[in-house]
């Protein structure tokens, strides 16, 4: 038995030599409330230690620049008890529980590897992420497990990085790995390391990146053992499941601020890439004393492309982030770990996009999570306005590389850069510009690496003017990026582009966001607006240019500070034609200066469209809802839901093409416009949701009385 000593080595006082120093006289020792403070401490030390361990010695640039991955400490349970303060992702609720069972008794050297979110049960999300954990032992009993998973840039597939929506089944996203044995004993499965290599496009990057893997899990293990050692085994095992008790009593504290109640909000993706159909998240949220259900019964069945999440019916770490940021935002002492989703529970029926079932694809189900956390938002801003921010910037771009070398004619996939549009405000702070992080704090990569090691040339990089929502405080502004390619048959491929169509609503009188674009030659001949695009092929000296979302504003607009204005100005986040209209502020043609002539009283004689109202959600959302309200949109998918699941978009589409035959993509057309005449929308939509579900047998009482329900006459009626 490893036993503790003082530094003149003897036994600590009061302790027979010999003794588990996590004993007393033969005891467990109790965790009182300092004990168990230092060993959350503890744990998240050698979290944060298995974390630097791993962003110093992995060789991708999607970790070692962007951070793409999380690690942690597992208890015996399958949950998340050691979280590392050091991640850049909010992975905490990871289910590995299942992975764990199937995978039978354990031994000292052995390691689990997996990323198939069916087989894992949604421990892994998508093929990208190959997630590995690491049983610790004390002697021969099991104590824990060190887990982490890692984005790896290319894992076969249909399309170079793994990571297009283009996908209609799983079989065409990469290299599945169900939960199997990566190590036997300390000894690598060589069997698996030669499949995982044959079956990826960047295999020496890939195998260092996993080697990297275990050696930081294996200092995890040295770690829990010199804990162990100083505290003791059963202080040890005793602290995980503390320490989640903990966590679940300052998260039910924290929900306490939410008035008990009933509230619903949805949201949208522009597109499915299949079709111009947007779609819907539907979310009910009930407070009741602390304790929070989610029911997302009415959310759009799962779409033929990879927007789908598998999250095997669970409250997924997916759909919780923005909870996670309401919950430590408000106790920013409170421990994270799997305890703080106790108070949590959910509704969460298979074969919509939040609840996919195999085979559906899924490589780019970060699209569809930001959404529906934009959901859980709207819930948090209905029931307790002043406790939370409006939506993301919804658009967090992600660049990628495809280039042939010259000298053997492969494939090199190279990550490019990130880009993040404006986080939105919240009452009494202006958000945050050109970074939003309420998903996550993954970081942007020196201009100059990518430069070095991509033939892409950065040729703007700056603040997007205008872009941010504005209001009495004003949302994060979003950015402009200008890539130039410097060889012909450069491949851009472009992941998480959204926000097109629907951008970030405002918030109490603040203004939504301008939306993305994406525009091939800005500003030359054969300049070219883009919409929802996968991937661009370019020629030397093109460029693409990439404008973010802004975030959503707060409050009215004309109720900002004049000097407030006045700064904005002069940093280049609001133009001065901005000010004057957006804020009703004037300033002097030869300066900074605030006119002195221009009355104040101007700003106040503005008409505000959506001043009384609680979101402001653009023009296109409004439209849209018009036709497609709340009861008809449940109305339709309880029918979906009532046919086989391979006949449901292919009727879906049939409906809606029918009802609005000149449905244009996101960025190729605007909902306002095809929408104009909403009545005669209406009555097609109606005859042709009766005549579909009557050819498929569906009983018409299923639909409800969809026909009678009134179109939605404004954003607000529309999310009461």
């Amino acid at each position: 038995m490893t036993e503790y000593r003082t530094n003149d080595g003897s036994p600590p006082a009061g302790r027979r030599p010999g003794e588990d120093p996590g004993t007393a006289n033969g005891r467990p020792a109790a965790l009182d409330p300092v004990l168990l403070e230092i060993m959350r401490h503890k744990v998240e030390a050698i979290a944060d230690e298995i974390c630097l361990t791993l962003l110093r010695t992995c060789r991708s640039v999607f970790v070692n620049e962007a951070a793409d991955f999380a690690v942690g400490l597992i208890d015996l349970e399958g949950e998340m008890f050691g979280w590392a303060p050091e991640n850049k992702t909010t992975s905490i609720n990871v289910p590995a529980a299942h992975t764990l069972e199937i995978m039978g008794d354990l031994e000292p050297g052995d390691a689990i590897v997996t990323n198939d979110p069916y087989a894992s049960k949604a421990m892994a999300t998508h093929l990208p992420d190959l997630h590995v954990i690491r049983p610790y032992f004390h002697g021969p009993r099991l104590v824990g497990y060190g887990w982490g998973f890692i984005h790896y840039m290319d894992v076969g597939g249909r399309f170079p990085g793994s990571m297009s929506p283009y996908t209609a089944d799983i079989f065409q996203e990469g290299f599945r790995i169900p939960p199997m044995k990566l190590m036997r004993k300390g000894v690598l499965n060589e069997d698996f390391i030669h499949l995982f290599k044959a079956n990826c496009r960047l295999p020496e990057t890939n195998m260092a990146d996993l080697k990297a893997m275990l050696g930081a899990l294996e200092v995890g293990g040295q770690r829990v053992r010199d804990t162990i050692a100083r505290y003791g085994v059963e202080t040890f095992v005793a602290c995980q499941r503390a320490l989640k008790d903990y966590a679940a009593e300052k998260a039910r504290e924290v929900l306490r601020l939410l008035p008990d109640g009933t509230y619903d909000f949805w949201d949208y993706l522009d597109d499915d890439v299949v079709s111009a159909i947007p779609i819907r998240m539907r979310l009910r949220a009930t407070v009741d004393d602390g304790r929070l259900h989610f029911d997302v019964t009415g959310t759009d069945p799962q779409v033929e492309a990879s927007y789908n999440i598998p999250t095997a019916g669970k409250l997924h770490n997916m759909l919780t982030r923005r909870i996670m940021t309401f919950i430590c935002t408000h106790d920013r002492s409170i421990p994270l770990n799997a305890g703080t989703f106790r108070p949590l529970s959910m509704t969460n029926p298979p074969g919509t996009v939040l609840n996919a079932e195999f085979p559906d694809a899924c490589a780019v189900r970060f699209s569809t999570a930001t959404v529906f956390n934009d959901a859980v938002s709207g819930v948090l801003l209905k029931a307790a306005p002043d406790k939370m921010a409006g939506a993301t910037a919804g658009a967090g771009y992600t660049f990628v590389v495809e280039e042939t070398n010259p000298d053997d004619g492969r494939l090199e996939v190279i990550f490019a850069q990130l880009a993040r549009g404006g986080m939105s405000a919240w009452q009494g702070s202006d958000g945050v510009d050109v970074r939003d992080v309420t998903m996550n704090t993954m970081h942007n990569h020196p201009l100059e690496v990518v430069e070095a090691k991509c033939g892409v040339a950065f040729r703007n990089y700056d603040v997007r003017a205008d872009s941010a929502g504005t209001g009495r405080w004003r949302g994060g502004s979003g950015q402009v990026l200008t890539l130039e390619a410097l060889r012909d048959g450069t491949t851009l491929v472009i992941g998480g582009l959204d926000r097109i169509r629907f951008p970030p609503w405002g918030v109490q009188g603040g203004r939504h966001g301008k939306p993305s674009a994406v525009i091939v030659d800005w500003g030359r001949p054969g300049e070219r607006a883009l919409g929802n695009v996968s991937s661009l092929q370019l020629d030397r000296g093109q460029t693409v240019t990439m404008f973010t979302p802004g975030g959503s504003g707060f409050g009215d607009p004309f109720e900002r500070e004049v000097e407030a204005v006045r700064r904005d100005v002069e940093l280049g986040f609001v133009s001065r034609e901005g000010a004057r209209r957006d804020y009703g502020v004037v300033l002097s043609p030869d300066g900074l200066e605030v006119d002195a002539e221009a009355p104040r009283a101007a700003r106040l004689r503005r008409e505000r469209a959506n001043v009384g109202t609680d979101f402001d959600f653009g023009p296109e959302r409004v439209a849209w809802e018009r036709v497609f309200d709340d009861g008809t949109m449940l109305a339709l998918n309880r029918g979906l839901f009532a046919l086989p699941k391979a006949l449901r978009q292919k009727v879906r589409r049939r409906i809606i093409e029918e009802a609005v035959p000149d449905l244009p993509r996101a960025g190729y057309g605007r909902l306002d416009d095809v929408l104009a005449d909403s009545d005669a929308v209406r009555d097609r939509l109606r005859a042709a949701m009766r005549r579909a579900f009557a050819e498929h047998g569906v009983d018409g009482s299923v639909l409800g009385d969809f026909g009678l329900d009134p179109p939605s006459p404004t954003p607000a009626e529309a999310v009461a």
